[in-house]
């Protein structure tokens, strides 16, 4: 039997090896737990891993199989959930992510969900690029040319921020409308609509359902769909837990139907 990552997924992902690829095989023979592993402690958990999670979810249309890795990471990052990262980096690499994307995905949820998050996804890219021989001519540089600023929408954002943030911390404005926006969105290594889908995947996982609208706005604005869109809340029930998805769902709603009217 393949040994897997402790998540859930990762387990369910080596149990169905003859479908994988042999270096995906090879990775799983070194993880410390197996399926068996979990079969002992909960046959229900490996169950649902191999019917639903591999069996349905990472088969269902809605979302690209590179979507569904973009998501994943975003939330194994934003919960600071560094035992499944091995695994989804790889697995994400696979999938069509670059990892110029991916270098991008972790320097964007520093700010999304702490520095500490993100230095915690550093640990763990760093051995899967050593391990995949990923250079540094593959990863993006620290001031690349930024990407065009559209000055009638940021000055709208940058209004709404003054009048919120302004008088309760000088310090949170002027790094929001600086470094933030100013600087970090507009970095090339990552297309506007994937900033911001792992935006918004962050702020789900998290909980964090007070900043989903504009985000979620800007995303679709930027070219996610509402399909997909709400299939990022069915991939995030078994990633985020249902608590989060849940909250957020009234928030997305909104934002549906107003678009729709």
């Amino acid at each position: 039997m393949n040994k897997l990552a402790a998540n859930a997924l990762s387990m369910t992902l080596a149990a169905a090896a003859p479908a994988l690829g042999e270096e995906d095989k090879k990775r799983f023979a070194s993880a410390p737990v197996t399926i068996d592993d979990v079969q002992a402690v909960s046959p229900a958990l490996a169950k649902y891993t191999q019917a639903v999670v591999l069996g349905d979810l990472w088969k269902r249309s809605g979302l690209s199989l590179r979507d569904r890795s973009v998501v994943t990471i975003a939330a194994l990052i934003a919960r600071n959930q560094t035992v499944d990262m091995p695994f989804h980096f790889n697995l994400a690499l696979d999938n069509g992510v670059t990892p110029a994307e991916l270098s991008e995905i972790i320097t964007h949820l520093a700010f999304y969900s702490g520095w500490a998050n993100a230095t915690g996804a550093v640990a763990v890219a760093r051995q899967v690029f050593a391990a995949r021989g990923i250079g540094a001519d593959q990863i993006p540089e620290a001031s690349p040319t930024p990407l065009p600023l559209d000055e009638a929408t940021d000055t709208a954002r940058a209004q709404g921020v003054e009048q919120n943030v302004g008088s309760v911390s000088r310090g949170v404005l002027d790094y929001t409308n600086g470094v933030l926006f100013k600087d970090l969105w507009l970095r090339p290594g990552l297309a506007p609509r994937d900033r911001s889908l792992i935006t918004v995947t962050a702020l789900i996982a998290s909980g964090q359902v007070a900043q989903i609208t504009y985000h979620l706005n800007r995303a679709m604005n930027a070219g996610l769909s509402q399909d997909e869109a709400s299939e990022v809340l069915a991939h995030l029930t078994f990633y985020a837990g249902w608590p989060n998805v849940m909250s957020a769902v009234p928030v997305v709603k909104d934002v549906f139907e107003k678009r729709q009217s």
